[in-house]
């Protein structure tokens, strides 16, 4: 085979113009599609992060049954009590994966100045727990002033646009509304703590993040409407759903249970965009391969009848023609991909030398462009070009397989 190889590799260089050609429009369409999955690599792990640590939503959140199809309906009838709540808590936490479980609950309302008035959405949690789910995403979106204190109830983070329209600042007192359980009016004085962006354009000019017997009490109750789950490793989230949905049925707790990303609709969409585009570019790139090794194989096959003739000739079969030709295919696709490798990482050093930044849509700030070199992607496209390189040489090499000895060697 070392023969074979050294002989397909003498063969491809004879026309080096033609090779370098080929084998540029490999590694170009390799370094493409390995770019855009290290970017797209790096694109899931923030918005699964920011998912996760950054909306608060965890890893699982529990709901009592009916309550996504009938809560807003019947918001007291489907909300977890006191009781259940803390039963919910301790035989969540008993799970190996399970970090942390804790009671959130969602209110709405107005907030005032005492001049203007704005809708609010507000998410009521455990300061300490928040802390925790938080963890180091909390470096990524710092709150300006004091975060939520346990120590203090009517202390709330507000996001920055409606902070502006509202001309809040911390230490600003205001007063939120909402119709309790009941539906009676309440109304509850706040101070804002802190500001905070929430990092999206659509919920920045709405949010209110406060601590959660606050926002028990402006609904006037102690029920929470869900219990947030953090696991160790979100790889685990599947697996730990479906143990901890059966626990908690066998205690006679008829709960439902949804996934992060089954919750963050922002990930689905943004996740199905780049896979769409991904699949896009690989198969132009698939495109290009083919056309550029037929073609060069094609060629090498005309210029090389008299070749052709001569080794069959000398007693070479129409196997062995063929399996010179895909080798040589193959090599082209190998020494493509090694090039595409090497440009690959030219490119992501570069982009993490230069540090450039840029608006995603839907985000209100800049972020940075980060390109993860995903080894195991960059494994399968150099295999999967080689193959595609070596099946696309076929249809050359059968041709000059079949070629006839007398008028190969005739062949002017």
């Amino acid at each position: 085979m070392i023969k074979w190889m050294k002989i397909a590799l003498r063969n491809i260089l004879k026309n080096r113009r033609r090779t370098m050609v080929t084998l540029l429009a490999i590694a170009v369409g390799f370094a493409a599609v390995s770019l855009f999955r290290g970017y797209a690599d790096r694109t899931y792990w923030g918005i699964r992060q920011m998912a996760i640590r950054g909306e608060g939503l965890g890893h699982l959140t529990i709901y009592k049954k009916g309550w996504l199809e009938k809560g807003k309906i019947e918001p007291d009838r489907y909300m977890f009590s006191k009781g259940e709540i803390q039963r919910i808590i301790d035989l969540v936490e008993e799970d190996n994966d399970v970090i942390l479980a804790t009671p959130q609950l969602s209110i709405s309302g107005l907030v005032s100045n005492g001049r203007t008035s704005a809708i609010f959405l507000a998410n009521g949690v455990i300061p300490k727990d928040e802390k925790t789910i938080k963890g180091g995403w909390a470096a990524f979106s710092p709150v300006k002033g004091e975060t939520l204190d346990d120590d203090k109830p009517y202390g709330v983070e507000v996001a920055e646009d409606l902070a502006k329209l509202l001309d809040l600042k911390p230490g600003s007192d205001a007063v939120v509304m909402a119709p309790t359980l009941d539906g009676q009016m309440n109304a509850l004085d706040i101070q804002v703590a802190g500001l905070y962006d929430t990092g999206s354009d659509a919920t920045n000019d709405k949010f209110i993040r406060v601590p959660f017997a606050f926002a028990q009490a402006l609904y006037d109750t102690e029920k929470a409407d869900r219990i947030v789950v953090l696991l160790k490793d979100w790889k685990r989230t599947e697996s730990a759903r479906d143990r901890l949905l059966s626990s908690l049925t066998d205690a006679g707790l008829n709960s439902e249970i949804r996934t992060w990303n089954e919750i963050s609709l922002f990930y689905s969409k943004v996740k199905g965009m780049l896979d769409m585009i991904f699949m896009f570019l690989f198969v132009i790139v698939l495109v290009i391969v083919v056309m550029s090794v037929v073609n060069t194989m094609g060629m090498a096959v005309l210029e090389r009848t008299r070749e052709i003739g001569t080794l069959r000739a000398l007693g070479l079969k129409r196997r062995g023609v063929g399996l010179l030709f895909a080798i040589e295919g193959a090599m082209i696709g190998l020494l493509g991909s090694v090039s595409g490798v090497v440009l690959n990482i030219a490119a992501w050093a570069l982009i993490r030398g230069v540090e450039p930044t840029y608006v995603p849509p839907g985000v209100s700030t800049r972020v940075s462009l980060v390109v993860n070199l995903v080894p195991q992607a960059m494994i399968f496209l150099v295999l999967f070009l080689v193959f595609l390189s070596l099946i696309a040489a076929l249809l050359p090499a059968r041709r000059a397989a079949r070629q006839n000895v007398v008028e190969a060697l005739g062949h002017v």
